[in-house]
């Protein structure tokens, strides 16, 4: 029996110190499936702030020498998307198991590139796809499994007009709608779309600001999106998400961002945009559910989760593709 396996904490080193590198470190030192034995940065101002929170972890500024001098089993790569393929090759090359932020890559055919390194069952590389484990859409797909095939699947995700700005280039495409494509394909359970349609609004100085996309199934299944830069300051700090699924005879919503919890002073506050706590004492929420999943693929004891193998990955970034061009 599984459950009566004595579980040793899998020793993980992350890469990248970025914010959802430090989610990742921080939650892993908290879990009980893990142990945190060091992570890499590009500057030593990085490795300098993350010991203020984790006094005693090991810190590199080479992946080589990290890999070499730490006794990491695993790896969790959550360095700029640029920088996803050659690092994660490197891991792999060296017997490491992956779990790789998304995208993959911001290219197709470089993500493509990595397939020699993969297992055909995908169980050295999985992909890091926090909304998978959101506890929303877990609920939600468990109903889409009891219910039927949807007929209609809507997707909204908006996010700060200031990232326009601040992120210059950042295409809500790739960096927003990407997320609800991941889901989509797990609800239809990877069925390939047959009908890809795409359009951009672009800002005065050509900046896209709202990506509009519908994919269409051959039985007549329509799922639509709609990914922007457009709210003000004086919403959610990271926007807000919803999902809605119609299927015959039955119809559902999830609201992940932002989280139920609104607080005031001056102004309304929302002081939880994604169900991620990170405290020391038992971080809860998607992300450790993902590393906790993470740990006992590492162990063996599950296999990569439908939505998260690399060959999902690729075959949603083709979707992707397809809605760019």
């Amino acid at each position: 029996m599984t459950s009566s396996r004595i579980f040793t904490p899998v020793r993980i080193g992350v890469v990248g110190l970025g914010r959802f590198g430090q989610l990742h470190a921080q939650t892993l030192a908290g879990l009980a499936e893990a142990e945190l034995v060091g992570v890499v940065a590009r500057r030593q101002e990085s490795l300098d702030q993350i010991r203020t929170r984790l006094p005693g972890v090991a810190g590199w500024l080479d992946v080589n020498r990290a890999m070499m001098e730490s006794n990491a089993e695993a790896w969790v790569v959550a360095c700029s998307t640029a920088d996803h393929i050659v690092v994660a090759r490197k891991l792999l090359q060296a017997g490491k198991i992956v779990l790789l932020e998304k995208p993959i890559s911001a290219d197709l055919s470089e993500a493509e590139s990595l397939a020699p390194w993969v297992k055909v069952d995908s169980s050295n590389l999985m992909l890091g796809h926090i909304v998978l484990f959101n506890s929303e859409f877990q609920q939600l797909r468990d109903e889409v499994n009891r219910r039927g095939r949807p007929t209609f699947i809507n997707c909204v995700r908006h996010r700060p007009a200031s990232i326009v700005k601040d992120f210059p280039g950042e295409n809500p495409l790739q960096a927003a709608m990407i997320h609800d494509l991941y889901a989509t394909q797990v609800l239809m359970k990877g069925e390939e779309p047959n009908r890809f349609l795409a359009n951009f609004h672009r800002t005065e100085n050509g900046e896209v600001d709202l990506a509009l996309a519908q994919l269409e199934w051959p039985d007549g299944t329509l799922a639509s999106y709609v990914a922007s830069y457009l709210t003000p300051t004086g919403m959610a700090p990271r926007g807000f998400d919803r999902m809605e699924v119609f299927g015959k005879g039955w119809a559902a919503r999830i609201s992940p961002n932002p989280r139920p919890i609104e607080v005031w002073d001056e102004q309304a506050q929302w002081p939880m945009a994604l169900e991620i706590r990170t405290d020391p004492e038992g971080p809860s929420g998607m992300m450790a559910e993902e590393l906790r999943c993470f740990c006992r693929v590492v162990r063996g004891l599950n296999q990569i989760p439908a939505g998260a193998t690399y060959y999902d990955a690729l075959q949603t970034q083709r979707w992707m593709n397809q809605l760019a061009r």
